[in-house]
């Protein structure tokens, strides 16, 4: 992975449009130093993204520091639901800093009371509790640990943890032992027994057709010698973050009583999907169902690291005061940001516009699907938020190459895209802020467009 993206800078096409601007090589001569420098001090793990140099980003743009401007289909990963630097934000987090409170470990203060009443106000239950955390992976720990606890309270033994394959629920050790990517779980060196993986109802892309009936879901728990009564939990990605597959509405309105009828808790891993990225606020949502736990992260913030966990007031008091705790719980600066962030979002009817101008995105890229459908397996997503499957021509096997190629295309000519993700890391995934503006949308989805025809053409 660390050659992927080769930091010598390659002469590319110039480009002058409203939202695009590529003068230079890129990446930058000038900032060639730079990226060396990180190689040889940090590890290559920091490698899988295209060597651009961020300068700075406002709305739906990315600049770097020699006047290159690119489209932002990233969103910094899935971050900035309500736009990169927004005023609003930079004044709280400006006056937050300027009252001289940094920090205050889990010492309460006025900012995180307001997030968490906001939060509370959007949950799916008045009277839900909120916890906020720092990190994605740790809300989905959290909700590990409130299941199981749960779990033993009612008396189940084993205490099994259901989730899906191909999901990913963050990168420590208890949230990959969640996830459902083998390749991520070599470094654990163990299979734990009371974690249990099944097939994704993804409509038969990566799972057996037969997988789309939640039938299979009870077949899989027997197959793995797993029973209803010892099962704590079930948590599913609201769609599965790198593919961005939905199950089934029917599926997951079934394993709600699944675990109604079993005293399972289910848990949403709305990381990826809240904060309206899906153009629902929430994206289970479009499930018609209420999870007993919500794991929230990214969209969360708007930019600095705050994540929450949100659900039913008597699981989350399971644990006594002092038990649960995080050191960067609810830290002042990043309650002033994902504050304002929120207000944004719904001052700005963002959710709307995210289904809205997401049809937009969504027939741009299965209108890309079916141009090139040797090579796109499938195009998934809902609202600003979709992804392409690439496979090698003609077939269901996994093109990690050609997803590759075509980011960096897409990022010479002007769109920011981060390195594949999905199964076997081949799908080029698209997630632009939710205040993206159609013409801007429009030109990126041609942009991408090209890339693929550019990497597909006879040299």
């Amino acid at each position: 992975m660390s050659d992927a993206y080769p930091i010598e800078p390659v002469n590319v096409e110039l480009v002058d449009t409203k939202y695009r601007t590529i003068k230079t090589a890129i990446p930058h001569r000038d900032s060639v130093a730079t990226l060396q420098r990180l190689r040889d001090i940090e590890p290559q793990c920091m490698e899988g993204q295209p060597p651009i140099v961020w300068k700075r980003a406002e709305g739906a743009s990315v600049w770097d520091a020699w006047g290159n401007r690119w489209i932002d289909f990233s969103s910094g990963v899935l971050i900035t639901n309500a736009g990169h630097g927004r005023a609003e934000m930079v004044d709280a987090i400006v006056s937050q800093a300027k009252g001289q409170l940094l920090t205050s470990y889990c010492f309460p203060h006025e900012s995180r009371r307001e997030l968490v009443e906001a939060l509370q106000g959007v949950a799916p239950r008045r009277d839900d509790k909120v916890m906020l955390l720092s990190t994605g992976s740790e809300a989905t720990e959290m909700c590990v640990k409130l299941s199981r606890e749960h779990g033993r309270a009612v008396g189940k033994s084993p205490n099994v943890f259901v989730s899906f394959d191909n999901s990913f629920h963050g990168r420590t050790l208890g949230a990959q032992l969640a996830g459902g990517v083998p390749d991520l779980k070599k470094w654990i060196g163990y299979d734990d027994t009371h974690f249990v993986q099944v097939p994704f109802p993804d409509g038969g892309v990566r799972c057996g057709p037969e997988d789309n009936e939640f039938s299979a879901f009870e077949r899989s728990l027997c197959e793995a010698g797993v029973s209803a009564h010892q099962v704590c939990g079930v948590m599913t990605e609201t769609y599965q973050g790198g593919n961005s597959s939905f199950a089934p509405a029917s599926y997951i309105q079934q394993l709600r009583q699944w675990c109604n009828d079993h005293k399972a808790l289910l848990i949403m891993d709305e990381v990826q999907a809240g904060f309206g990225r899906t153009g629902t606020f929430w994206g289970f949502e479009h499930y018609g169902i209420q999870p007993d736990l919500i794991a929230c992260g990214k969209g969360i913030s708007g930019s600095l690291p705050i994540s929450a966990v949100i659900g039913r007031s008597h699981i989350m008091d399971l644990f006594p005061p002092g038990s649960m705790t995080s050191t960067h719980s609810g830290n002042p600066v990043c309650c002033a940001a994902a504050l304002a962030s929120l207000k944004l979002i719904l001052a700005e009817n963002l959710t709307e516009r995210a289904s809205r101008i997401g049809s937009v995105l969504q027939d741009s890229s299965q209108r890309i699907q079916r141009r090139f459908s040797d090579v796109i397996l499938a195009s998934h997503g809902k609202g600003l938020v979709t992804s392409l499957h690439c496979v090698k021509p003609g077939t269901n096997e996994a093109d990690a190459k050609l997803a590759w190629r075509v980011i960096g295309r897409g990022v010479q000519c002007g769109v920011m895209l981060f390195g594949p993700v999905g199964f076997a890391g081949a799908s080029v995934k698209i997630s632009p802020p939710l205040m993206i503006e159609q013409e801007a949308l429009e030109e990126g989805m041609q942009v991408v467009e090209q890339a693929f025809a550019h990497e597909l053409s006879p040299v």
